[in-house]
């Protein structure tokens, strides 16, 4: 599922670009030895007054370290619209540095819009430091690279401390298997008032999504690798199915009320009633910012037993019709806004002092020093529970992540009527679910191969 975030900048100056980042000699000016302006995607809109402040400081910051390179930001809200992005891209309208969706970027690979940066790419630092999984997203089948990450996130396993403890469980200790959480789910519910172990969803596409984590936690795919069948209807899919068919029917710890979709699941665990669900660690700010919880009541967690996790985020490629000037330029902001830690979208510090949220472990996208360095830098600058979270941060590095499948929301609009199903009707089969659901995705999938 497509998600926006916020993000959030600042500037160090005592982790400034070196010498390859110097204005005038960095070999980003044009063909004639002038200057360089570039279009930027995702500037902050105005509705936006913080963050948009905070890019304007950091445009003029850049634009002092290289006097030659000029940025005009182009704002919108959302920074890419999925019903519109393949027309704009087509019709040539995107900026020399545009936004996307890690779920567009190989259709926009394919559709020849984006430039080959690979050549260009040794002037990034952080390059070598980029999660495997990540760097995978920008490589197209030639194995050259079309972009760089500007946040990414993996699901996890968010849970409410608070509720743990008055149900005589360990909130230091989340469950680690399915069969501990259903344990847990029950004992939450157990303690009454409306009060829900587990929550799931299951309309707006969004059940077809949590599936899709689920399933990925349990080793299945979606899809098959070629993307052509579909490929949940497997073991794995099945053991998703008629897991939450236990909980919900046998253990009684979903609770009554069914066809949730993330606002009605986040409102349930804000208002204290709501034990654990799957989420990325972007919830818990939603959590707080929007629905008045505290950061000390929440924990985060891998997903039982995960064998992988779903993942997803967005990041920058550049235009096609660029001039490696331009690329070049590009380059340079990117690696100052987007991928230094300590300055951009990373520089802790002034987060903080802004009093927004830090220490949740995202975005996360290196490893490395790199990531050692993004850690500390986080850690020192920290004003939320760090310790709530260390269960999802000590597991994020060795769960791999899996990119949504293709024709994501046309699959999971079929998969929402499989978690429905199981979710509201006592005596659904989820075999026979599964095979419907097979047979619709197959179709979905000839007509878009």
């Amino acid at each position: 599922m497509m998600r926006p975030r916020r993000l959030m900048v600042l500037l160090t100056a005592g982790l400034a670009l070196t010498s390859t980042a110097c204005g005038g000699g960095d070999g980003s000016k044009d063909a004639s030895g002038g200057k360089v302006s570039i279009t930027v995607g995702c500037m902050p809109a105005k509705s936006q007054p913080t963050q948009r402040r905070e890019w304007n400081e950091d445009v003029a910051a850049f634009q002092k370290l290289h006097p030659d390179i000029t940025v005009v930001g182009k704002d919108a809200f959302p920074c890419a619209d999925p019903k519109t992005f393949m027309a704009k891209l087509a019709g040539g309208q995107m900026e020399d540095v545009f936004y996307t969706y890690f779920t567009d970027v190989q259709n926009v690979i394919k559709s020849g819009q984006a430039a080959d940066l690979t050549k260009y790419l040794g002037s990034v630092k952080q390059l070598p430091d980029l999660q495997p999984s990540v760097k995978s997203v920008f490589t197209g089948p030639d194995g050259k690279i079309y972009g760089l990450p500007r946040q990414n996130y993996s699901m996890g396993l968010l849970y409410n401390r608070k509720l743990f403890k008055q149900a005589g469980l360990n909130p230091d200790t989340p469950p680690a298997t399915w069969a501990e959480l259903r344990a847990d789910a029950k004992k939450i519910a157990a303690l009454g008032k409306g009060t829900v172990g587990y929550a799931d969803y299951s309309a707006g596409n969004q059940g077809g999504w949590h599936f899709t984590t689920e399933l990925y936690g349990q080793g299945g795919d979606v899809v098959s690798p070629d993307g052509k069948k579909a490929a949940f209807n497997s073991p794995q899919g099945l053991a998703v199915l008629e897991n939450l068919k236990q909980m919900r029917w046998t253990d009684d710890s979903m609770g009554s009320k069914q066809l949730l979709q993330l606002a009605d699941v986040q409102q349930l665990m804000a208002a204290g009633r709501l034990g654990m669900y799957l989420s990325a660690p972007d919830n818990v700010t939603a959590l707080v910012d929007q629905f008045q919880g505290s950061y000390k009541d929440y924990g985060l967690a891998p997903i039982p037993e995960a064998k992988a996790t779903l993942i997803g985020g967005d990041g920058y490629m550049v235009n096609v019709k660029a001039s490696p000037a331009k690329i070049k330029a590009g380059l340079l902001w990117l690696e100052y806004y987007v991928l230094t830690p300590g300055q951009g979208q990373l520089n802790y510090q002034r987060e903080a002092r802004y009093g927004r949220a830090v220490g949740l472990p995202q975005p996360d996208f290196y490893t490395g020093s790199t990531a050692t360095t993004d850690h500390s830098l986080r850690a020192a600058s920290a004003n939320v529970p760090v310790a709530n979270y260390k269960p999802y941060e000590d597991a994020s590095a060795r769960i791999p992540g899996k990119l949504e499948p293709a024709n994501a929301q046309q699959v999971y609009a079929v998969l929402d009527s499989v978690m429905s199903a199981v979710l509201t009707d006592r005596n659904a089969d989820p075999g026979r679910l599964l095979a419907t659901a097979q047979q619709k995705v197959d179709g979905i999938l000839a007509r878009s191969n």
